[in-house]
């Protein structure tokens, strides 16, 4: 089976049509401080509001507890898609309750309403199949179609994702279907060369990646947290940098393995390494075989790639036709330990061919350092769901939809 796209829904002229949307965006206070994922879920929305449709959005944001939470609302979200849109946005307070079925009642053709966070109720996220049924139910009362495209939840068997798409005739949105795309192009027929380049904390988040990509890429740049343990794994002393001893073993076989396949991986030469953590530290560049020769000694923390590694990295990407980058090369939201994240990305800017930002920390990073989605072939807005389908893991909100 392929996926359904929105063709296979026919005329949606006065039809409602419920939209799994990911609004999921960062908030300060009510303040959206990156509405990255609300402007790549305005194709779909407009797509459907100029097909005459009746848009019922849903989303979730952030992690509530099953119950409302102010500080987790919908409603900034609401204002700002309005702005967006250039058009009206209804804002139900309540999801499948009273508020939302007089704004559901109330959409005429071409309207746009959103209801309030999915997960301020529990059955979003249960674990029994049963209530989420029972969930996804009242939520395909307001619709007589379902379009998915919240891309970052699709790795997720939850009732707006999964049960929502069995109750009501369903498709994927123009934002999945993009985001396929690309992935597909990273996985089955990349233009070579093809540079992999992974940060972020924890090896163990990106070893199902570097597995199953291993044989496909030409080069693999590690940087992040990730780095000091396949530091480690070389036999250097890394400090009180972050380090997964358990997971050293592990790194060793992926060298080995990539030595094999005669792919290139290019571990850091250098790094920023700092007093403790914090704006105010002190710091120092230091080569990688010397992260212990500081005033700090065995309690000096790495934070950074350092400039020599920078330049190497930008040197492989820039050379690249296929690139793809999940994971800050540092801790880039202190200004002295960006660098590094800020290198990654202008190199990516270059690149004479496809350039990924695979979602997550590392959107939020180019976003963050001042950057324009423009500049970018892609920017993913699922960094798990991303990460799930480039380990070659099934993902249930793509496979309810047709995907095999």
């Amino acid at each position: 089976m392929t996926l359904r796209t929105l063709d296979s829904l026919g005329d949606l002229k006065g039809r409602s049509v419920v939209v799994r949307c990911d609004l999921n965006v960062p908030l300060d206070g009510s303040v959206i401080t990156d509405d990255g994922r609300i402007r790549a879920s305005l194709a779909t929305l407009r797509r459907l509001s100029e097909a005459g449709a009746r848009v019922i959005a849903i989303s979730h944001l952030g992690r509530p507890k099953g119950a409302p939470e102010d500080r987790f609302s919908l409603a900034p979200v609401a204002e700002r898609l309005s702005e967006l849109l250039d058009a009206p946005v209804a804002f139900a307070t309540d999801t499948v309750g009273d508020s939302a079925r007089a704004v559901v009642s109330s959409l005429r053709d071409g309207d746009v309403a959103l209801l309030e966070n999915l997960r301020f109720n529990p059955e979003e996220t249960s674990k029994d199949e049963s209530v989420r049924e029972g969930f996804a139910a009242q939520l395909a009362a307001f619709g007589d179609a379902f379009v998915s495209d919240g891309f970052g939840v699709v790795h997720r068997k939850q009732a707006s994702v999964y049960e929502l798409a069995k109750a009501l005739p369903s498709a994927a949105g123009l934002l999945i279907a993009t985001e396929l795309d690309v992935l597909e192009r990273l996985t089955e027929r990349p233009q070579k060369p093809y540079t992999v380049v992974l940060g972020g904390s924890k090896v163990s988040d990106k070893l199902g990646v570097i597995g199953h990509l291993l044989p496909k890429v030409d080069t693999l740049l590690i940087g992040g947290g990730m780095m000091y343990t396949f530091l480690a794994a070389q036999g250097y002393g890394v400090g009180a940098s972050l380090l997964e001893e358990d997971q050293i073993e592990t790194v060793r076989g992926y060298l080995a393995e990539a030595e094999r396949l005669g792919v290139e991986i290019v571990i850091p030469v250098d790094a920023v390494v700092a007093s403790k953590f914090g704006a105010d530290a002190e710091h120092v560049v230091r080569p990688a075989d010397k992260l212990e020769d500081t005033p700090w000694g065995a309690s000096g923390l790495g934070l950074d790639i350092g400039p020599a590694t920078a330049e190497r990295f930008a040197s492989a990407i820039a050379s690249s036709s296929t690139v793809f980058w999940n994971g800050p090369m540092g801790v880039f939201e202190i200004e002295a330990f960006a660098e590094g994240t800020r290198a990654v990305a202008e190199a990516l800017t270059q690149v004479d061919g496809l350039s990924v930002v695979g979602g997550g920390d590392s959107a939020a990073a180019v976003r963050a350092l001042g950057f324009d989605d423009s500049q970018f072939g892609h920017i993913s807005t699922g960094g798990g769901a991303s990460l799930e389908f480039l380990e070659g893991k099934s993902l249930p909100g793509l496979e309810v939809l047709g995907w095999q």
